[in-house]
């Protein structure tokens, strides 16, 4: 099988509706400019006379502004007959070019739009609020506008764009026939994470667990019980996407939700995705008689050689490891047993060609192991299209490989889970929101899978043992424990380490987890 080289084993990053939101205007077009004002309930674009004459002037300002060659006569025809669409354009020349030197800053009601909770969720999900109106007041950058022409033509290709979506879209998905899907937004347009009052809404699920007497969840720590959500939806699957939950999501960067992806891009993959057959992952195990789920999750962190934690860790009912979870050879310090794998399409594919050597030549393939994948982009979703259909994938990232070869013949599709992106945005924005949040790199940041796997696991088990996780002395271990020489741990951009050694630590001194520290 093919494989790509790189420095690094993670990298960046239908219930009836009623109505749907309503635009005002287009982040990063032009703020004053309203390209479509609201839905009606025929889900038809209903732009009034004010947008139809915004949309017709734009087109005859672009046609006939920069012509120099007209005769007076004929100047003056063309005033009288589009008087109309010379004001709109006076008006957008005003609010152009008092705004376009630099960035806009608190730039109020650049993006409103009205999102009831009841077209967003149904059938036993809801929301942790109720949402309200929109409002976005983080700052656009419009550095990469610098002209009025190619901004009023961007307006334009986005109405033609966003009438062409409907029309496709109608035709496949009958049940929301009335619904159109919103115009792209996309990552550059901000120079920080844009933050929306809906930002801490997320999907919930109405399955509820019994937990043990000695569960995490019954935790006295009063900071960490208010952050939890203990039904938050966990999984990805065939039936949650339509349209208004992708307009909601879409308003979020990867792996948080799908801003600057295409719909019908997205769409397919999920649909592939079974729904599980129990929402809860790991079932309490017949030799608890207390009824607790304990779990281990273990990372590949240089703190476990030479730990001899092996065996402690094969002592858990449950085992969950992440990325290139190498085994052979180090069983004494990180134990043989894997009941959940947790990776992305890149982990994986990279640990399986960079760790070959050391004997990651594919997944775990424990019996009865579970696959969970995290979604941080496209690939992910291309990489699921070709698990599922069991098929070679002939275009995008991994265009030559078969995703199933990476599984060793043990992979099924009711062993298969796809977290969710309300989960993932939800475990950023209660417990990992780092400052890098706020800088112009803010769309590459998000927590490790590891930290992904210590939340689910803080979801799924009553009792989280936590092993081989970066911890305040760090600088005392190789960057991994299947490592011959000792190198030096290394911070990627993408990822905050000095916040999640702060909040293992926190978590650690709270009694939630309990994090293995060699001192």
């Amino acid at each position: 099988m093919g494989h790509r080289r790189s420095s690094s084993l993670e990298e960046e990053h239908t219930p009836q509706l009623q109505k749907m939101p309503e635009w005002t205007s287009i982040p990063g077009a032009m703020g004053g400019v309203h390209a479509r004002r609201e839905i009606l309930d025929t889900g038809q674009p209903n732009p009034g006379p004010r947008a139809e004459c915004l949309e017709t002037g734009l087109r005859w300002a672009l046609q006939e502004g920069g012509s120099k060659h007209q005769t007076e006569s004929q100047t003056m025809q063309k005033v009288s007959l589009h008087v109309i669409f010379l004001l709109c354009c006076i008006l957008l020349y005003v609010v152009i070019w008092k705004k376009i030197p630099g960035k806009w800053v608190s730039f109020q009601k650049v993006y409103n739009s009205t999102l009831n909770s009841r077209i967003l969720w149904g059938n036993g999900y809801g929301t942790t609020e109720e949402v309200t109106e929109a409002i976005l007041t983080e700052s656009i950058n419009m550095s990469s506008r610098q002209n009025a022409i190619s901004m009023a033509k961007e307006v334009l290709d986005t109405l033609h764009q966003d009438k062409m979506h409907h029309s496709a879209i109608s035709s496949s998905y009958k049940h929301t026939e009335n619904l159109t899907v919103l115009p792209l937004l996309y990552k550059h347009y901000f120079t920080k994470m844009p933050k929306w009052d809906f930002e801490d809404v997320y999907m919930q699920n109405s399955n509820e667990r019994l937990v043990c007497s000695k569960s995490l969840h019954n935790s006295k720590d009063k900071t960490f019980q208010a952050a939890v959500i203990q039904n938050i939806q966990l999984w990805l699957h065939k039936g949650l996407l339509n349209i208004s939950e992708w307009n909601r999501l879409a308003h979020f960067n990867n792996p948080f939700g799908f801003m600057g992806y295409n719909y019908t891009d997205i769409k397919p993959s999920v649909d592939l995705i079974p729904k599980p057959m129990s929402y809860q992952l790991l079932p309490v195990p017949e030799s608890a008689d207390d009824g607790c789920i304990r779990c281990a999750v273990v990372g590949t962190g240089g703190i476990l050689n030479g730990s001899k934690m092996g065996k402690e860790i094969d002592s858990h009912p449950y085992v969950i490891r992440v990325n290139g979870a190498v085994i052979k050879g180090y069983e004494e310090d990180v134990g043989s047993r894997t009941s959940v794998y947790v990776h992305t399409s890149f982990s994986l594919e990279q640990s399986t060609y960079l760790l070959r050597t050391r004997g990651f030549k594919n997944a775990p393939s424990d019996e009865g192991i579970k696959y969970l994948m995290i979604p941080e982009g496209l690939r992910d979703f291309e990489w699921i299209q070709g698990l599922i259909n069991k098929k070679r994938l002939s275009k995008g990232s991994y265009s030559g490989l078969r995703p199933l070869d990476f599984y060793s013949g043990w992979f099924k599709e009711d062993r298969f889970y796809v977290l969710h992106p309300d989960f993932l945005r939800y475990v950023r924005n209660r417990f990992l929101q780092s400052k890098s949040l706020d800088k112009d790199y803010w769309h590459i940041y998000r927590p490790t899978n590891g930290a992904f796997a210590i939340f689910l696991a803080l979801h799924t088990c009553d009792i989280v043992n936590v092993y081989g996780f970066i911890t305040e002395d760090y600088d005392k271990y190789s960057n991994y424990y299947y490592e011959t020489t000792k190198n030096k741990v290394i911070f990627y951009i993408n990822h905050d380490y000095n916040l999640e050694i702060k909040t293992w630590k926190k978590l650690h001194e709270s009694g939630i987890i309990n994090l293995y520290q060699r001192n």
